[in-house]
């Protein structure tokens, strides 16, 4: 305070500070100079000038937005690896399959595999021939519901109609992808991006189109003409004498029973649905109705019943619309599944359908291996049509086993395998005949029937076809003829069964479906020696087995027969393949072709009071040798084949949406779900 004594002292005092800096600082070398100590120290200062309360709210914060970038972290993480799993997939069948094409649409719903290999897909074009005006084969006037809500009767006109109408409204929700595959080829698939699944959500059902919708008839020809006289001929014998058991034996006028389950009605059930045969067609089903009974204390072989069996109900169901044959072949299907009952999941080739039990053959503990991956196309449509993924399983196990197995040579399979190792037996023998045939085949089936989704398939149907190239194909003399031969033990025989001829029809059928065009040339070469396997003999029909001349010989031809081997049994796989052959290539030579082997059949196995019979002796025009025995798969198969190798109407099953198994029963391809 001031008063006026201190006033009165003199002139106020100035304070002064004194501040002596040091000789760093005096240059402004230790002063402010935004270095990382400084600003450290500076913010560490402000730090604790904060309080308590502050700086806890401020720790709160950072931890909460670190957990937050630790979960972003893990969702991001998982996404980046699925996208990075994705391409070193695609990669990795890159290098493996170089070279294919799909652009086939598939029909009917698939069943999801969870754990297919799945692959994409380029685009490649794929010519086809011009699709004439839709034909209506089937017994238009039979009084047969259908499962759904038209209850009016079902041809199978109305059957295809309502399968493009599907294909039409797949294509708007059609997702396009890319892969490169077996060396060159490309493949497009026509699928989802989900891959196949055996979960099953629900049955599925033919659908039915109205009748103003059809398109018109293409007119039945002469030589179709000429199929339905044989066909009505055979059941006029088989219906005479041997109605309800397995097989004719028209000679004696009597039968034979295999099962004693009507094989041979059950066969040709689909036969007279695509024939047209109405009147023949239900009377049969008046006895799979009344008659056809499952619960019987017998042995039946899997393979065979399968084939025949379920896949003739499956596909006459598919083909007429009739829940009759979906509840027979569900019965018969569940009555099947005791085989697979062993310690490797290989089915036994025998089951006991009555008692539920099942064994392998008396004299080995080994199922073939065609036997035992012949059974997939019909048990995956029962698990796709029933629900029930119990019967898809079962199969896709032994497919899986098999993919596994060491004992291949270049993707050929030796010949038995056995139920309780699991294990290739009798290794070192390799042939596409007898006991492996239909392997190969049902590789490329499966693949297609499932939307060729499943690569695993794919892959070894193609090292299959590159193994016999390899090791089994040669050239006869003198006419250089391309055969498929056998392999024992590195030593080749020029040994080839008549059941080989199902190879060039299947070649034509992977090449339809993308597969290499080689594949195609290779059938071009080996139907013309199915061919010259019928006209090189003396009745114009092919033996059981013939082996090819390597050498030329004077006055000797390609093919020579011997004695044991000279017989025919009515066999169908090279009508089968010429059909392949006429309708993806137009070329009327085919149906010349099979035009010659159906008269040599009228004329060297017909018997005048119904029925036609095996022959013992394709060598001797005067004095055949009839067996007395009338195989079921003339009716299912030989005679279908004819009449479709016959039609110019592709829409008579079509290619495209249907899949035929091994004993000519056409199943549906599947679209995705």
């Amino acid at each position: 305070m001031y008063s006026g004594a201190a006033a009165a002292a003199g002139p106020p005092r100035r304070d002064f500070i004194s501040v002596t800096l040091g000789p760093e600082e005096a240059v402004g070398v230790g002063g402010y100079n935004n270095s990382k100590a400084w600003r450290r120290r500076s913010c560490w200062r402000k730090w604790k000038q904060l309080s308590r309360l502050q700086r806890s709210v401020i720790l709160f914060l950072f931890a909460f937005l670190a957990v937050c970038g630790v979960i972003s972290y893990t969702s991001m993480g998982e996404a980046w690896k699925s996208i990075t799993n994705k391409s070193l997939d695609e990669q990795r069948t890159e290098q493996e399959i170089p070279g294919l094409k799909l652009a086939n649409p598939a029909v009917l719903p698939a069943p999801q595999k969870a754990d297919a290999n799945h692959g994409d897909y380029p685009e490649l074009s794929l010519q086809k021939p011009p699709k004439p005006p839709h034909v209506r084969r089937g017994p238009s006037n039979l009084q047969i519901k259908a499962p759904r809500r038209d209850t009016r009767p079902k041809t199978r006109h109305d059957t295809i109609r309502a399968v493009e109408e599907l294909v039409e409204a797949d294509k708007v929700e059609k997702t396009e992808k890319s892969i490169i595959s077996w060396r060159g080829a490309v493949i497009e698939p026509d699928q989802s991006t989900e891959p196949p699944s055996t979960k099953i959500k629900e049955p599925e059902k033919p659908s039915s189109v109205e009748a103003e919708d059809q398109k018109e008839p293409v007119p039945i020809n002469e030589r179709q003409l000429a199929v339905i006289e044989a066909f009505r001929h055979a059941w006029k014998g088989y219906k005479d004498f041997a109605w309800g058991h397995d097989e004719l034996k028209p000679l004696s006028k009597s039968y034979s029973e295999w099962f004693g389950l009507g094989l041979t009605l059950i066969d040709a059930l689909d036969t007279m649905w695509i024939l047209g045969l109405k009147e023949e067609f239900e009377e049969a089903r008046k006895w799979v109705a009344n008659d056809l009974v499952f619960d019987k204390n017998v042995d039946v072989n899997l393979f065979e019943s399968t084939i025949r069996i379920l896949g003739g109900l499956l596909s006459t169901y598919h083909l007429s619309g009739d829940s009759l044959f979906l509840e027979k072949a569900k019965d018969i299907g569940n009555r099947l599944m005791p085989a697979f009952k062993t310690p490797s999941k290989i089915p036994y080739s025998d089951v006991n359908i009555g008692r539920g039990t099942a064994h392998p053959p008396r004299w080995t503990s080994d199922s073939t291996v065609a036997e035992v991956t012949s059974i997939q196309l019909e048990f995956r449509e029962l698990s796709r049509l029933t629900g029930d993924e119990k019967f898809q399983k079962a199969v896709d196990e032994v497919m899986k086993h098999v993919h596994t197995l060491s004992g291949k040579n270049d993707g050929l399979v030796p010949m038995f395998i056995n139920t309780n190792s699991g294990q290739f037996t009798h290794l070192g023998v390799y042939t596409l005949g007898a006991r492996a045939d239909s392997y190969y085949e049902y590789l490329l089936k499966q693949w297609i029937q499932g939307g060729k989704k499943e690569n695993e398939l794919l892959e070894d149907y193609m090292r299959a076809i590159e193994g016999v190239k390899k090791h089994l194909l040669q050239r006869s003399e003198p006419k250089k003829l391309t055969f498929v031969g056998e392999l024992a033990h590195g030593h080749f025989s020029a040994k080839m069964d008549h059941l080989v001829c199902f190879l060039p029809g299947t070649l034509a059928l992977g090449a339809h479906n993308g597969l290499a065009a080689d594949h195609m040339k290779l059938a071009e070469a080996l139907i013309e020696t199915c061919y010259q396997m019928y006209a090189q003999v003396e009745t114009g029909l092919s033996p059981e087995i013939v082996h090819f001349n390597l050498h030329a010989q004077k006055g000797h031809k390609d093919v020579e027969i011997k004695p044991a081997d000279r017989h025919n049994l009515l066999r169908p796989e090279t009508v089968e393949s010429l059909f392949y052959m006429y309708r993806f290539t137009g070329n009327k030579k085919y149906q010349d072709w099979g035009w010659e082997i159906l008269q040599n059949f009228n004329r060297y196995t017909r018997v005048p009071t119904g029925g036609y019979t095996s022959i013992n002796n394709v060598q001797n025009p005067s004095n055949p040798e009839p067996r007395d025995k009338m195989e079921s798969f003339f009716l299912g198969e030989t005679l279908k084949y004819m009449f479709l190798l016959f039609s110019d109407d592709i829409d008579l099953i079509n290619l495209d949406k249907y899949v035929f198994n091994t004993e000519a029963h056409p199943l549906p391809i599947w679209v995705p779900a």
